[in-house]
């Protein structure tokens, strides 16, 4: 997303009224590494049939996420 979105008005006042997880989120997905580390580990899952959940796993360790169960 272009930096010119990120400091507009609009998108600052959404962005405050986030909470954590929503603010992590939306940090992440606008990361160029982070999504290329995605769509690498959702490449390596369809294309080599490696096993989803470890490769996920995996994924989640290298970016210290963790989700509540």
């Amino acid at each position: 997303m272009p930096t010119q979105y990120w400091r507009s008005p609009e998108t600052i006042e959404r962005l405050n009224r986030l909470e954590r997880p929503g603010f992590a989120l939306e940090f992440l997905r606008r990361n160029a590494d982070y999504r290329r580390d995605f769509a690498h580990t959702q490449r390596q899952i369809a294309r080599d049939g490696g096993d989803a959940e470890t490769l996920r796993a995996t994924f989640a360790r290298r970016w210290r996420l963790r989700f509540r169960t």
